[in-house]
């Protein structure tokens, strides 16, 4: 499944001006989340915001997510954009409703650890599931997300 519109959280642009997060470098994981969690993209800023609402374990998901791999920032004409490589659990049955980019600055998630984007996997829609299938995450092309710079 592709990936719809990305949404950074509020929180992650102040951070990430505060170099608290360097994203080529860092350790991001994604971690899939039910449609009990409603996105508050200008007040949410910990992972103890999500936590609560992961899809559970088993079924072929494990808790905290997957370590998101082939991470790259690239400026082209004025338009960072931050990338990684698509992500996939296999012989999976799950339902989830959110993708939740966060940032794992430990071994495994922390409840302080900082939020960094989210997109809705069913564009507005209801949650999506798989069945003994492979459930992926192809992120856009142009990046999973982009920031422009207009001197």
């Amino acid at each position: 499944m592709a990936a719809g519109n990305v949404t950074v959280y509020s929180n992650a642009v102040l951070e990430l001006t505060k170099a608290q997060m360097n994203l080529p470098t860092d350790t991001f994981v994604v971690t899939l989340v039910t449609s009990s969690y409603t996105p508050a993209p200008n007040t949410d800023a910990q992972w103890s915001a999500v936590s609560a609402d992961e899809v559970p374990a088993g079924g072929g998901y494990t808790a905290g997510g997957v370590v998101l791999t082939g991470l790259s920032d690239t400026l082209t004409s004025g338009t960072v954009a931050w990338t990684a490589s698509a992500v996939s659990w296999t012989n999976a049955t799950i339902t989830a409703k959110y993708a939740v980019v966060v940032h794992r600055a430990g071994a495994s998630l922390a409840p302080t650890d900082l939020l960094l984007s989210y997109v809705d996997l069913n564009s507005g829609g209801g949650s999506v599931s798989s069945t003994n299938g492979t459930f992926s995450i192809t992120w856009n092309a142009s990046g999973i997300f982009t920031l422009t710079h207009t001197p």
